[in-house]
């Protein structure tokens, strides 16, 4: 299997998912509200449309975060990282690394919607892709990986292909835009009602736990990590 191959891939249909503004349902919404040097409040706002992957939704959660893109970038892709903030997760754990930029994990979930939705586990390759205009797209996709079956402590999940896209805010390159793509398949024997229920407040909480996590994470940009110039992909129009 090429996982690099997937993982390129699935970030241009991120990618995809970001510049495709149709369709588009606002089904929940949280303010923020920024009181220093830049007092304008801004929402968390979860969006969803029907998959074309699978028979459920695809999520669009976005919002702005008082960093500059490489340091949310950075932050959001170290995989050492994600187990601190994420209180959906019970483990996180690096099974493979392919490159700098690409490697596979080992994700647990904990239950959620009050037990209603019990643990799952996700084997997912997961790379990160710099664009013009500053723009970092972190991929994520599920994969099979050998020495990772499903387990019987877990329902095995997949998440077709989601991720990140962060970009500098217009109104001030300063801050970043974050919007998060989900879309993932729980599996078992889950009605969709119990899954469409739970998940926006899920995905609001997800994005605040990453907020509060990179304010208090203060790191150097992930640019300074490579020698030269980072490898840049034109966007086509």
């Amino acid at each position: 299997m090429d996982f690099k191959a997937i993982a390129q891939n699935s970030a241009e249909e991120v990618l995809a998912y970001n510049q495709d503004i149709s369709d588009w349902k606002v089904v929940k919404s949280s303010l923020i509200y920024f009181w220093i040097l830049f007092p304008f409040e801004k929402k968390v706002t979860v969006s969803s449309k029907t998959s074309r992957k699978f028979l459920g939704n695809l999520y669009r959660i976005e919002g702005v975060i008082r960093e500059s893109t490489a340091k949310v970038s950075n932050f959001l892709y170290q995989p050492e990282n994600r187990i601190t903030w994420d209180k959906s997760l019970k483990g996180y754990n690096v099974v493979h690394k392919i490159d700098s930029d690409t490697f596979i994990c080992h994700a647990m979930t904990q239950s959620f919607a009050m037990g209603s939705i019990s643990p799952r586990d996700f084997v997912d390759v997961v790379c990160i892709k710099h664009y013009e205009g500053n723009i970092d797209i972190i991929s994520t996709n599920s994969v099979d990986f050998p020495g990772y079956p499903p387990s019987p402590h877990y329902i095995r999940g997949y998440n077709h292909p989601s991720g990140y896209v962060c970009s500098p805010l217009k109104e001030n390159p300063a801050y970043s835009k974050l919007v998060i793509f989900v879309q993932t398949e729980m599996r078992g024997k889950l009605l969709p009602s119990i899954i469409e229920k739970s998940m926006p407040s899920n995905l609001v909480s997800f994005f605040l736990n990453a907020k509060d996590a990179i304010k208090a994470h203060k790191i150097p940009s992930i640019r300074g990590r490579h020698s030269g110039h980072p490898s840049v992909t034109p966007i086509s129009k």
